[in-house]
């Protein structure tokens, strides 16, 4: 063998390494576009209500709610298809199968009878719960068309999984869709999309401290400007992010954030929820008001379906910014740029400091939402991180005991206390002096304010930190960021 020859490889080998290494190329340019690639949405669930008219509603799929539930000053006493139950029909069921591929859910009047909870209507409540289908996360839709008429309140909307070891309103509440009479403040042109939570029903965002938003149809909607048409209702849901919409997922109406929710409680919607529908009649007192003579009877709500999407991946925006400086006791800012795809969606951002006695928060223009950042159309944006520091200041002993007792002090060992006894007097006019200096620390500086002196302080102390930016994208189902940024902070 000739060792001064340069090894090499038979031609044959050169080819098959150099297609390897194309390969290799490739596939790496293949999975940074999977990561990085525009939102795409998969149907995962859905119920069509094709069957022929009179079939069963399909039992893998609905429940129901019966009788009278007490809730919300309502009056009508809940039915399910077949059942023979005072005031129930089992020849007029309250929900059926059409046979035109909708799902019927209609209310009927009994008596005339207002006050609440007097079963004066018959309608129908479906859910999906008891393990039938429930949904961690998704784009969840529903094709409806509405009765409206005095007393008619129609509703989509999904409760948390655990509301029976929890109860309500912590196990969460989503509203997709409600929408009661002009009285109640929406009318056939509207709807609104809410969400309910908290500790109890005593103290709470719900009810009518519900965080919502109401929606009217635009004179240009191709589906019609009313309720009694065709509509999608909807909301795309992920970890700490919710955004309702009407027909299009990509008209967003209303974004709500785990940021958004007030101080005592806590965000309730990041775990499984079961879905509803349901045809309420409201009584007196209730929101839509009770119904009178001229509310339809039957009044009939038409599902054309339930529909829920599973997205794909999307990875987490890049994110960068300059560094925070800051007094202790002021509040700094660094502007944030973001880099993502465009049309992968809106994210959510949160941020944690690791400065004691510090906040941090993150702001932008988006006009739905501030704590959010929207790559539905473009690629690019930015926010403002802003961090709150608290001032240090030497802690006061100065209370009237004290104050005197100083006074006594240097009093005393200067005038009262004995010529004879120097050494006393000098004593405790010392005792004094100091103790009163301590209670007047500004004494010939006119401020009693530490802004560097560390730890010498009660507020945040000096020195170098870090803040934490975190990106939340529409397909974060498990919590953990999908990206994040730190930022320098130094305190002074």
């Amino acid at each position: 063998m000739n060792l001064a020859r340069p090894f090499s490889y038979p031609r044959s080998r050169q080819n098959l390494l150099a297609i390897r290494s194309l390969l290799a190329i490739a596939a790496c340019f293949l999975a940074a576009t999977v990561t990085t690639a525009a939102q795409t949405w998969k149907l995962t669930w859905s119920d069509e209500f094709n069957g022929p008219a009179n079939s069963p509603i399909s039992p893998q799929n609905w429940q129901y709610d019966t009788g009278i539930l007490n809730v919300n000053n309502e009056v009508e006493y809940y039915c399910a298809p077949g059942s023979s139950t005072s005031p129930c029909n089992p020849n007029t069921p309250n929900a059926y199968i059409d046979g035109n591929g909708h799902l019927v859910i209609q209310a009927l009047r009994i008596t005339s009878n207002t006050a609440p909870y007097s079963a004066s209507w018959t309608s129908a409540r479906l859910n999906t719960s008891n393990n039938l289908q429930s949904f961690p996360y998704g784009r969840i839709e529903s094709s409806m068309s509405l009765p409206v008429g005095p007393g008619l309140w129609p509703a989509f909307w999904a409760l948390g999984t655990n509301i029976g070891s929890v109860g309500w309103p912590a196990s969460g509440e989503m509203d997709f869709m409600e929408n009661v009479p002009a009285s109640g403040g929406l009318g056939p042109t509207a709807i609104r999309s809410t969400i309910h939570g908290g500790n109890s029903s005593s103290s709470c965002y719900c009810g009518a401290n519900g965080i919502g938003q109401s929606y009217t149809f635009p004179a240009s909607d191709p589906n019609g400007t009313t309720v009694t048409t065709f509509h999608t209702y909807g909301a795309i849901w992920s970890a700490n992010m919710i955004q309702f919409y009407a027909d299009n997922p990509a008209s967003v109406f209303f974004v709500v954030t785990a940021s958004d929710i007030p101080s005592g409680f806590t965000w309730d919607y990041n775990h499984p929820f079961f879905l509803l529908m349901n045809l309420a009649v409201g009584g007196t007192g209730s929101w839509p008001g009770p119904p009178d003579n001229t509310t339809p009877s039957p009044a009939v709500m038409q599902v054309d379906y339930v529909r829920v999407y599973t997205p794909s991946a999307i990875a987490g925006p890049t994110m960068t910014g300059p560094a925070i400086s800051v007094t202790a006791g002021q509040t700094g800012t660094s502007t944030l740029n973001l880099n993502s795809i465009a049309g992968s969606g809106r994210v959510y951002l949160s941020c944690t400091t690791t400065a004691p006695k510090a906040t941090c928060a993150v702001n932008s223009a988006d006009k739905l939402n501030p704590h959010t950042v929207d790559f539905s159309q473009n690629a690019t944006g930015t926010a403002t991180v802003t961090v709150t520091t608290t001032a240090n200041t030497h802690a006061s002993t100065s209370s009237p005991t004290a104050w005197l007792l100083g006074s006594w002090l240097l009093i005393g060992g200067l005038f009262l206390l004995p010529v004879k006894a120097a050494r006393e007097r000098r004593a405790a006019a010392k005792v004094g002096l100091m103790l009163l200096l301590v209670l007047f620390p500004g004494c010939g500086s006119g401020s009693a304010t530490n802004t560097g002196s560390g730890g010498s302080g009660n507020g945040t102390p000096s020195g170098n930190y870090s803040v934490t930016v975190s990106a939340y994208t529409v397909s974060n189902s498990g919590g953990s960021p999908d990206s994040s940024a730190s930022l320098s902070l130094t305190v002074k």
